[in-house]
């Protein structure tokens, strides 16, 4: 059995159509039904059911769907299992939403030029969640927030940035003391479902800061564009760019300096990838030490 024609299986089922499976994969709509059909063959059930031209997968596909992603991720690690000199192989990566929009991008762009026989697969999530996923094992490693509880002896933490809290205001309220807006002005608060959000909490309790709320919301960007138009502050943490272009704003330290949110990197010890894991968290080094230009 032909793994590419599984992993044509996997990528029409992921696309959700056989015409977009083909720019994925760089071949014709019908080279990819005829994989398909080969493979229908080979396993003896019908695997993708076409309707007009999108396509869904059929019970006996979903059924061995699971499996087959598997099997796609154990033969990507045949090379790296068995090349002990070389970087290469596939690397299941989680990554928070600010971590995702920010420092990822040239953290890959690193990665692919420096090691180009490595294939990244990104699962986007919440910090909370993505720690599960590592220690599952259904991901190699995650940037994700510092975790407010004792990690896993399975597991290995390794700080990558530290993002103080701040009080985001409009720029016309640039000379504003920063404790004096968070009584005074409507709060648009960081959503306290979440890491950071707590974080902010926490400080404006120990602060003795009782805000006028006005919106709640775990978005960084939508609270910058909310505090440029006018609604409010906001306390939130002094995120890595790219921040929304063309707001007018004014981001004021606190008075306690020791408020910060951290992000960085988890991952499984026992992963047979820890090699990919070791590559990119060099990578993510040095993209963190070089200046924002």
């Amino acid at each position: 059995m032909e793994t590419q024609f599984l992993n044509t299986f996997v990528t029409v089922v992921d696309q959700g159509s056989m015409a977009a499976a083909a720019r994925v994969l760089n071949i014709t709509p019908a080279a990819v039904a005829q994989q398909i059909r080969t493979l229908e063959r080979e396993i003896g059930a019908p695997l993708i059911a076409r309707v007009g031209r999108t396509v869904s997968v059929t019970e006996e596909g979903a059924r061995i769907l699971p499996r087959t992603r598997e099997l796609l991720r154990n033969v990507a690690d045949l090379r790296s299992v068995a090349n002990e000199s070389e970087v290469a192989g596939e690397l299941r990566l989680g990554a928070c939403p600010t971590a995702l929009a920010g420092m990822l991008p040239d953290v890959l762009a690193r990665m692919v030029e420096s090691f180009p026989g490595i294939n990244v697969f990104i699962q986007p999530g919440y910090s909370a969640d993505l720690y599960h996923c590592v220690e599952r094992g259904d991901v190699d490693a995650a940037v994700v927030l510092q975790a407010p509880f004792p990690l896993p002896k399975t597991c290995e933490w390794q700080l990558l940035r530290e993002e103080p809290l701040i009080v985001l205001a409009p720029a016309s309220m640039a000379d504003r003391d920063p404790h004096e807006l968070l009584k005074t002005q409507p709060l648009i608060r960081y959503d306290r479902h979440h890491w950071g959000g707590r974080q902010a909490d926490e400080y404006l309790r120990q602060a003795n800061i009782v805000p006028r709320e006005r919106f709640e919301l775990n978005a960084l960007n939508a609270i910058a564009v909310m505090v440029d138009r006018g609604l409010g502050v906001s306390l939130v943490p002094d995120w890595a760019p790219p921040w929304p272009e063309g707001l007018k704003l004014a981001r004021i330290p606190l008075p306690d300096a020791s408020a910060k949110r951290c992000i960085g990197i988890v991952w499984s010890r026992s992963s047979v990838r820890v090699r990919l894991v070791t590559a990119f968290l060099r990578e993510s080094r040095k993209v963190v030490g070089t200046p924002t230009p």
